[in-house]
């Protein structure tokens, strides 16, 4: 009888690990799966659009793959003459999380303007860049903003909000300043930034810097000014902005690029 018992026990206890293994497996999380939209390679899967010039025209070569980065360059302007060009990803997102490794490169193009030194983006939502005009500065979208420090000393965060031709709420009201500043710290050029943006249609925003959350609102919609020379049909204020395109910015500073990627939350629709 004492042998029965210990067999039966042992079993018993067998049994038991054996439910705990499959509770395991069964309870495991799916692993994320995150798409490459960045292949190391060449921008094939992505489209130009730069202010003055046609659709597709990567004027200068101002968007280029070297090394397997994605390089923002001006060596080939002459004057500038805001040009500012977007580089976008050939279709659009609503519900997501994007990672981006950035930095701040190079020599500011001193006949750009002053706002632009040591400055970047990266624009979601947009509107589809057949829709802009030739003239057009800036797609209606929303921006993170990203941004080194100065020479100055000055406290210069990354991971802002910009709003051309948008508008977003932010501690419950709309918020009509073109630019909100994040929480980040000070990053140098030539440093490289983790940036991440979490996006959930029309309702929460959050901007992530090196794994810190430092900005949330919600709401985007168009609306706002900063964006001129736009098809009027476009351009229809208070509209929510459900899903658009991902861009990566151009406006007179150079930067680099060397990992795009997401993760599809279309599945965690309400």
């Amino acid at each position: 009888m004492k042998h029965k018992g210990y067999f039966a026990g042992a079993t018993l206890l067998i049994g038991c690990l054996i439910c705990m293994g499959f509770a395991t497996i069964h309870n495991k999380p799916k692993k994320e799966h995150w798409v490459q939209l960045f292949n190391g390679k060449d921008i094939k899967d992505w489209n130009v659009k730069i202010n003055h010039h046609d659709y597709n025209d990567n004027f200068g070569n101002t968007f280029r793959v070297e090394d397997g980065i994605i390089k923002v360059r001006y060596d080939k302007y002459g004057a500038f003459d805001n040009q500012y060009g977007h580089l976008y990803y050939k279709k659009p997102f609503s519900h997501f999380k994007l990672r981006v490794e950035y930095r701040i490169t190079g020599d500011w193009k001193t006949d750009a303007p002053g706002y632009t030194i040591g400055n970047s983006g990266i624009m979601y939502h947009s509107q589809d860049p057949k829709t802009m005009l030739k003239d057009q500065d800036w797609p209606i979208s929303v921006e993170f903003q990203l941004l080194c420090g100065l020479d100055d000393g000055k406290p210069r965060p990354t991971g802002n909000m910009c709003s051309p031709g948008t508008d977003i709420v932010y501690k419950g009201i709309i918020d009509d300043r073109h630019c909100i500043e994040s929480s980040s710290k000070t990053y140098k050029k030539e440093e490289w930034v983790n940036a991440e943006l979490i996006v959930l249609g029309d309702s929460l925003v959050t901007h992530i810097i090196n794994g810190d959350t430092v900005l949330q609102y919600s709401k985007p919609q168009i609306g706002g000014g900063v964006v001129n020379n736009y098809d009027k049909n476009i351009k229809i204020d208070g509209k929510r902005l459900t899903q658009g395109f991902i861009a990566l910015q151009s406006e007179g500073q150079p930067v680099d690029f060397r990992k795009v990627e997401i993760l599809d939350l279309s599945e965690k629709k309400k």
